[in-house]
């Protein structure tokens, strides 16, 4: 397939330099962005003591807000969730388990483009499994991705059959987790998707596949529109299918040939819209650091922030045989923010992306992706894509499933459901 030839211009934005244009093959842009440090560094977590002390006593000394005056969770989440959970937080909750669960697996630490990038590389026993780089969101982590790996990497201890294995590459995105946190700006969806062709190329993959969802989904289509060589293809479950028709039906009423299934999902959107569902999207896209000063000096004010904006607060955190996410996995993923004083560097994606729309088709340029594009939907998600919007918005889509469960955290809530989708998604391009 001819390529477009490579376009590199260069712009000062503060003090960084960012890439800009259209990438082909990723080649020149993996020479700028590799600098010059490319080893892969073994890498082990392990917080202080001190540091678990400290987060028990700011818990324990929460200074707590009334309660709010509705009986639902339209002013936040409700005080008396926050207070359970916080109370749980500082009494039960042992961070050393999830310590342990990180460090059960291969973590790395590489230097791209100037930053320290954390990841997890579990490589599958069977031969000839496909590289697949996942990609989180905000505030997701690591954490999310964990229970895929044992999925995807050995299938046949799971339904699936030998040659549907996978090697599984996750990343922590730049600011998050135990990455580095960007000294410049002008780290956003292009530039992260160019570091994790590096990583991939400096792993020794010649060809993958990439996933994401949330700000992984924006990722991920960076990535199909920089095509570089050795990227099959990508899967989606937040794909960018708001077409300019879908956009009018946001603003008005719904064309004449939507179906019932196409209004009820406009309808769904509007009213999360409307209701304040984006408020903290554009709070952060617009002063991440008066956000990150709040939540950065208490972790109850981390909590509940994430509980209500990170949709955790619709769940029971029942404590059965097959709950996913429990309690202690989503205080994993706050803690992990708290721990590694994320708050203020991961908000910034919203403002280095600011004006980005993930799920418009005209602001991800759906247009100019050429490399295969596969999706997922799933029921409970906030923007349930139709299969006729997503082919309008992507001119090589090659797989489109809706699940019968799941949500924005699908892949936590039924981590074998969403490696079944991966398998059959990227099943054409092995």
């Amino acid at each position: 397939m001819k390529r477009t030839k490579t376009i590199l211009a260069k712009t000062v934005l503060g003090s960084a330099l960012v890439l800009q244009g259209t990438i082909a093959g990723a080649q020149a842009g993996s020479t700028n962005l590799a600098r010059t440090d490319e080893s892969i560094r073994p890498f082990k977590v392990h917080i202080a003591e001190a540091d678990l002390r400290d987060l028990k006593k700011r818990l324990q000394a929460t200074r707590w807000p009334d309660k709010e005056t509705v009986t639902d969770k339209s002013q936040g989440a409700q005080l008396a969730k926050v207070k359970d959970l916080v109370n749980y937080w500082g009494t039960k909750y042992d961070w050393r388990k999830a310590e342990a669960k990180l460090n059960a697996y291969p973590q790395y630490i590489t230097k791209i483009d100037g930053l320290d990038i954390h990841f997890i590389h579990v490589k599958s026993r069977h031969p000839n499994a496909m590289p697949l780089i996942i990609t989180h969101g905000w505030p997701g982590s690591v954490f999310e991705q964990i229970k895929l790996i044992g999925p995807l990497t050995d299938p046949t201890k799971y339904g699936g059959k030998a040659e549907d294995a996978f090697d599984v590459v996750i990343p922590s995105l730049p600011g998050f987790g135990f990455s580095g946190k960007p000294t410049e700006a002008g780290w956003g969806l292009e530039r992260i998707g160019l570091a994790w062709d590096v990583l991939m190329k400096r792993l020794g993959y010649k060809h993958y596949v990439a996933q994401g969802g949330d700000w992984g989904a924006g990722v991920v289509e960076a990535m199909g529109r920089q095509a570089p060589a050795g990227l099959r293809g990508i899967h989606s479950n937040l794909p960018a299918a708001v077409t300019n028709d879908v956009g009018a039906a946001l603003g008005g009423a719904p064309p004449a040939g939507f179906t019932d299934k196409e209004r009820a999902a406009v309808d769904d959107l509007r009213t999360y819209v409307h209701n304040g569902g984006l408020a903290y999207l554009k709070m952060m896209g617009a002063r991440p650091q008066a956000v990150g000063y709040g939540l950065t000096d208490s972790p109850t004010g981390l909590a509940g922030w994430m509980l209500v904006h990170g949709g955790f607060d619709k769940w029971s955190f029942g404590e059965g045989p097959n709950q996913s996410p429990t309690k202690d996995d989503v205080l994993d993923n706050f803690t992990l923010y708290w721990l590694t004083n994320t708050a203020a560097s991961s908000a910034r994606i919203y403002w280095e992306n600011r004006g980005s729309d993930l799920i418009s088709s005209a602001a991800q340029k759906t247009n100019e992706i050429s490399v295969p594009v596969a999706i997922t939907v799933f029921p409970d998600e906030v923007f349930r894509a139709q299969e006729k919007w997503a082919r309008q918005a992507f001119k090589n889509l090659v797989y489109f499933h809706e699940a019968d469960r799941g949500g924005h955290f699908a892949m936590w809530e039924y981590p074998e459901l969403f490696a079944t989708e991966l398998r059959a998604a990227f099943k054409s391009l092995r």
